[in-house]
């Protein structure tokens, strides 16, 4: 289930990075300290999600 999980981190952390920042600037906040700080906490919240993610494909094709 780690390599799954690590194969899925890859695609999950981009996203919700990228999504961060994509609200930032839609927001209006233009400084990089708003920029890096949203891609910052998406990175960091796609470790939970990458592991529930993860655990739900892993049952299902095991079961």
């Amino acid at each position: 289930m780690m390599r799954l999980a690590f194969a899925l981190f890859t695609l999950v952390s981009s996203a919700m990075a990228g999504t961060g920042v994509i609200l930032v600037l839609a927001m209006g906040k233009v400084s990089l300290p708003a920029i890096l700080g949203s891609a910052a906490i998406g990175f960091l919240l796609a470790i939970p999600a990458t592991w529930l993610i993860a655990k739900r494909i892993y049952t299902a094709t095991s079961g």
